[in-house]
């Protein structure tokens, strides 16, 4: 049966504009006029739309953009022990190459019903993306918290490493090893970690070396976060006379210590490499990574902590939307430096450095690609 708004309308004691935003999940409703609107389609014998049905209790989404990277498997596990102690049940939803976008997973997951979403350096990290997908999900009702990059057009819960600090205490660590060239190998400019990494990298190259804005910039290289992203920024970087490499994440480190070994140079003999993230059993590579330590323990369970604090705002005995004030905070957690067997003290630059040409003490000796074991 085709409801009809004015009936709706007159049953909620509301206009029939807000039977429309509420039937097409539009923000601007309070909580206790949703619920007057969806009890009117009960008592009528109206069905509900599938988006305005009963969240299930016990689900939770958790939208991650790929598995490859050991990151990402680390705050699912994270996230799903701590849901499932809270009594929930987590949903993985995972972006593939040429498959279900993150639209796609969300309208997916709340088809379903899930009482909550957790975004993992989702499309909120981009500067260049629409955030209006996020206002419209929380029109729906949908609670959600997101990880890993921040919008001030977007209101919700953010929970973010601070990247700033994390670069700064990588380079800090390099100079005081005697490197002077040092460069950033990181993604795309657009995303909002990567700025602020880039920040923080200018700024320490200053403090730390006395170095301008134009100069630092010159060594900061973009590229993709995989093995082979990492390893074109790296051979750049090198070519450039780099002594010294800091990635945007492990992976990328080991492509840069496979750019290294290509030249027939040493890691850390001739060239440092420091990772971000310490993803699992990177400290079992060859040489073990030195790298940034993401707190995904206590990301992870914060993002639980505020995504379970908005599912029971949003309950109906909880507090009316409109009185709510917008959440829009961010979570910022301090990394940690972890000092392992890929960097060490810099040697006196070798004219041909600059050139990625191994001096025949560098080339001697078989090198092992850190991939291939």
């Amino acid at each position: 049966m085709t409801a009809r708004l004015a009936d709706i309308a007159v049953q909620a004691g509301v206009s029939e504009a807000t039977v429309s935003r509420v039937l097409n999940g539009k923000p601007g409703v309070s909580a206790t006029t949703r619920q007057s609107v969806l009890a009117a389609l009960d008592v009528l014998g109206y069905e509900r739309p599938v988006r305005l049905r009963q969240r299930s209790a016990g689900l939770v989404g958790l939208i991650t953009p790929e598995l490859e990277n050991p990151i990402f498997p680390a705050f699912a596990q994270v996230i799903g022990q701590a849901l499932t102690r809270q009594g929930y049940t987590p949903v993985l939803a995972t972006q593939t190459p040429g498959g279900s976008t993150e639209d796609e997973l969300t309208e997916m997951l709340v088809d379903r019903g899930v009482a909550g979403i957790i975004f993992v350096s989702g499309l909120h990290a981009d500067t260049t993306a629409d955030m209006g997908r996020y206002e419209a999900l929380r029109g729906q009702g949908v609670p959600f918290v997101l990880i890993n990059g921040f919008s001030d057009k977007v209101q919700a819960p953010f929970i973010s490493p601070d990247d700033g600090v994390a670069i700064s205490l990588a380079v800090t660590h390099l100079v005081a090893l005697g490197h002077e060239r040092i460069g950033l190998a990181v993604g795309p400019r657009r995303f909002v970690p990567v700025q602020r990494k880039i920040e923080g990298f200018v700024r320490s190259m200053r403090e730390q070396l006395g170095m301008g804005p134009a100069e630092a910039g010159e060594l900061v290289q973009h590229s993709l976060y995989t093995l082979e992203g990492g390893q074109a920024a790296a051979g750049a970087l090198l070519e450039r006379g780099c002594t010294a490499v800091v990635c945007a994440s492990d992976m990328m480190a080991l492509g840069a210590i496979r750019a290294a070994r290509q030249r027939g140079l040493r890691v850390p003999d001739d060239v440092s490499v420091v990772g971000y993230d310490d993803s699992p059993l990177i400290a079992f590579t060859d040489p073990p990574l030195t790298t940034i330590r993401q707190p995904v323990q206590a990301m992870g369970q914060a993002a639980v902590r505020a995504l379970l604090e908005e599912v029971g705002a949003d309950l109906p005995e909880g507090p009316q939307e409109s009185s709510r004030a917008p959440l829009r905070s961010e979570f910022v957690f301090h990394p940690e430096l972890v000092v392992r067997g890929s960097t060490a003290s810099a040697r006196r630059a070798d004219p041909d450095a600059g050139r990625g040409i191994a001096s025949p003490s560098r080339a001697r000796g078989a090198v092992q690609d850190p991939t291939t074991g």
